[in-house]
């Protein structure tokens, strides 16, 4: 995938979008700005309290930003409610309707829009159909596994076949085993439909994984914003570099010529920076221990 910088134009847009709860000494969500081109999943991704979830919910219309825009192929649904979005949203709880069977619980976003009931049962079942769940449409979330009504919350989000799908931490109330597999399999669902999609998490392994772009957010802020493989091997702040991944410090001087001197250590740097007081960064994998020769 290509970029926020890419040329083509965007299907999600967020330009200098902002959320100040009163009271609080400072905004949760500050200025951030992002395109994300259409097919693509990117990743919300930062430490609780950073913006990620606020930003999710903006772009769903379950919170009104106090500043900035957010465009949908083009058109301004900033100040749009929920239902005229066309937004599919998969809630961390899930929230299913304990009476309702599975094709009931997947065809609700529906009968909201006032589908008529057979091409609603039709769709429904084509949503769980997609997710492998075909067979259980009569059952009752209470005889459904974890896993399985997470891919029913999943059927309703895509039955009403949505402009954007929008995942807030889906995968947390699944146990380490099962989380696995669900995000490989929503992951190819997503490729499959092509569903341009934000997905929120708190887990670097999920966000590497899963997606095309990870924003990663802190204080509010996008603290850098690219491919998961950029993020991982050239982070583009402190922050980043600790938050994502395992990395040893080392803090020495930067002299001309790119050489950073920890103590009896010289580590050659590629990075431009000025002569000075500098930190390295060090990823274990990228160590190699050699025998004097």
């Amino acid at each position: 995938m290509t970029p926020a910088s890419a040329t083509t134009q965007p299907h999600l847009r967020l330009d200098r979008l902002t959320r100040h709860y009163a009271g609080a000494p400072a905004p949760a969500v500050a200025s951030i700005s992002l395109d994300l081109p259409r097919g693509a999943l990117l990743a919300l991704l930062g430490p609780s309290g950073c913006g990620k979830t606020t930003t999710l919910r903006m772009i769903a219309g379950l919170e009104i930003p106090d500043g900035g825009t957010i465009l949908v192929g083009g058109r301004d649904v900033s100040r749009l409610p929920p239902h005229k979005r066309q937004m599919g949203v998969v809630f961390q709880s899930y929230a299913l309707f304990p009476h309702m069977t599975a094709a009931g619980n997947a065809g609700f976003g529906l009968e909201m829009q006032g589908v008529a009931r057979a091409e609603r049962a039709r769709r429904a079942q084509a949503a769980l159909e997609m997710v492998g769940l075909g067979p259980l449409a009569e059952r009752k979330p209470r005889q459904l596994s974890g896993g399985q009504q997470q891919r029913v919350a999943l059927a309703r989000a895509l039955a009403i076949e949505p402009e954007l799908l929008l995942l807030d931490e889906p995968l947390s109330a699944l146990d380490a085993k099962l989380r696995e597999g669900v995000r490989d399999e929503i992951r190819a669902l997503q490729q499959r439909l092509g569903t341009t999609t934000v997905f929120v998490t708190h887990d670097q392994t999920e966000a590497l994984a899963m997606a095309d772009l990870v924003a990663v957010m802190n204080g509010g802020r996008i603290e850098q914003l690219a491919a998961p493989e950029e993020i991982f091997e050239r982070p583009a702040t402190r922050f980043v570099a600790t938050f994502v991944g395992r990395a040893a410090r080392l803090s020495g001087q930067l002299e001309p010529g790119g050489v950073l001197r920890c103590g009896g250590t010289a580590i050659r740097s590629t990075a431009t920076l000025p002569a000075g007081p500098a930190e390295a960064f060090l990823r274990p994998h990228r160590v190699r221990l050699l025998e004097d020769s």
